[in-house]
């Protein structure tokens, strides 16, 4: 592990121990004592990760509770023999998906990313696989992101331009777009759906 990615991951350990510190610590010294670990922790985070210092205590220190990591989803839709992909407000091309919602079930929610962002009513079929991102992206997370990625069938729908996506395509493997959103979906991962959708017997891959 290069030094920066083991900076990070000490950062996240400190945040994870400061917070549930905050959370069961009873002795106002010691809650002192965590919330200081909590702001080196960002600050490490933020001086690796070239990231506002405000904008990574936003996304790092804004949670109370045990802290768990976040859960997304993808959705895999294929249509002779091609997967779909959504392409985001910066250019880049996913899955349609994104973060599970409180109240929603995960595959439920797979179902309202995907009509959300691709405009598609889908069919979920199956799991192809639950992946923790931080092994396969290159993108600096400052927690964990665990995707679950389902394999879907289109049911119909129109693209309606929205606040996340500006059009939808179908791709084949060999033409896939070179500008991939690593930080939601990587190649990898994109493998493995088409793998999935070749294959009825793809056992489900778990990090």
């Amino acid at each position: 592990m290069e030094d920066k990615d083991l900076l990070i991951e000490w950062a996240k350990r400190l945040q994870s121990l400061a917070q549930a510190g905050l959370i069961y610590g009873k002795d106002d010294f010691d809650l002192e004592r965590y919330q200081e670990i909590r702001d080196i922790s960002a600050e490490m985070m933020a001086y690796k990760s070239d990231l506002p210092l405000q904008k990574v205590k936003d996304l790092f220190c804004n949670e109370i509770g045990y802290q768990t990591p976040k859960l997304g989803t993808r959705a895999a839709i294929f249509k002779d023999d091609k997967i779909l992909l959504v392409q985001e407000n910066d250019g880049s091309w996913s899955l349609p998906g994104g973060w599970c919602e409180v109240n929603m079930a995960v595959k439920e929610n797979c179902i309202k990313e995907a009509k959300e962002e691709s405009g598609l009513d889908i069919e979920v079929e199956r799991i192809i696989g639950i992946y923790d991102q931080n092994k396969h992206s290159e993108a600096i997370y400052p927690y964990n992101v665990i995707h679950v990625f389902f394999l879907c069938k289109p049911l119909g729908g129109e693209f309606k331009k929205n606040i996340e996506t500006t059009t939808r395509k179908y791709f084949a493997y060999d033409q896939l777009p070179k500008n991939l959103s690593t930080d939601r979906n990587s190649l990898d991962e994109i493998k493995a759906c088409f793998e999935a959708y070749k294959d009825p017997s793809f056992q489900v891959e778990c990090d």
